[in-house]
């Protein structure tokens, strides 16, 4: 895989006007047996993802991306979920600092630029299949750029599924007047992904290069249904009903990673 390159710094007219968005769907996949298991697994992922918790992996992100937090809002929901939102802006303003979250409830502002995520927990009553979603967007002006924090983000979730969007709009003027549309050296979401993750997932890659739209689909490679049990293991399971559990995990895996239902 290409590494990034470092390309010659643009002398602009003014301020870096391109907007650049980095978004995610990630996915956990869990299987839990009966109505008990399911419900004490939405509990583990409303604790372990609350919306304080959220708000201090946006406020690392905005850390890494080298912002400065404007404003936070979040909210936890019943019966389940919670949402947050930062304002950020580029660089230190001095006199400034990140105000306090208030309670149950976060959102942060940037200026021109912002961090959101919300979260959905969802059980299947009958399949035993649960599932976490969380739905992230880092979008920036200026020099920072979202991609710094990709390898945070990702193992910041027990992600199972990711999938990212990453887009460069608008343009930007250098000193005599000529539109930049894009300033940095791009072939793929994957050249900013660390190879500790990548040899961990199986990706692919769907891209419209002259439009700078980037499009990459992850999946972990190795299925270890003892990782996909809530509440117990495989050893404790029936040879028979290990194989059947592995195959409807693996089949929620497939259904989501291509975006469609499959046909058994």
């Amino acid at each position: 895989m290409a590494k990034p390159t470092n390309n010659p710094k643009l002398k602009l007219l003014g301020f870096n006007n391109l907007t650049k968005t980095l978004s995610f769907n990630i996915y956990d996949i869990c299987y839990a047996r009966n109505a008990q298991q399911q419900q004490e697994y939405i509990e583990y992922i409303d604790e372990a993802y609350n919306a304080e918790r959220l708000t201090t992996i946006l406020s690392e992100v905005a850390h890494i991306i080298g912002a400065n937090v404007l404003n936070v809002a979040r909210q936890d929901y019943d019966p389940q979920g919670a949402s947050v939102t930062m304002l950020i802006s580029e660089g230190h303003l001095d006199g400034l600092s990140t105000p306090p979250p208030m309670k149950d409830s976060v959102v942060a502002h940037l200026d021109k630029s912002h961090i959101t995520v919300h979260t959905y927990p969802e059980t299947h009553p009958d399949a035993g299949i649960s599932t976490f979603r969380a739905d992230i967007d880092v979008s920036t002006c200026g020099k920072i750029s979202p991609l710094k924090a990709l390898n945070y983000l990702i193992k910041s979730f027990e992600s199972d599924i990711v999938v990212m969007d990453y887009r460069v709009r608008g343009f930007t003027r250098n000193v005599r007047g000529m539109k930049h549309y894009i300033d940095h050296t791009i072939d793929s979401i994957q050249n900013f992904i660390g190879r500790d993750i990548r040899d961990k997932y199986d990706m692919v890659d769907v891209n419209v290069y002259q439009e700078n739209i980037f499009h990459t689909k992850m999946r972990l490679k190795e299925l270890d249904l003892d990782t996909y049990l809530f509440g117990e293991g495989v050893s404790e399971l029936p040879p028979r009903e290990a194989k059947r559990i592995r195959e409807r995990v693996n089949y929620e895996i497939m259904e989501i990673f291509y975006g469609r239902n499959i046909q058994r």
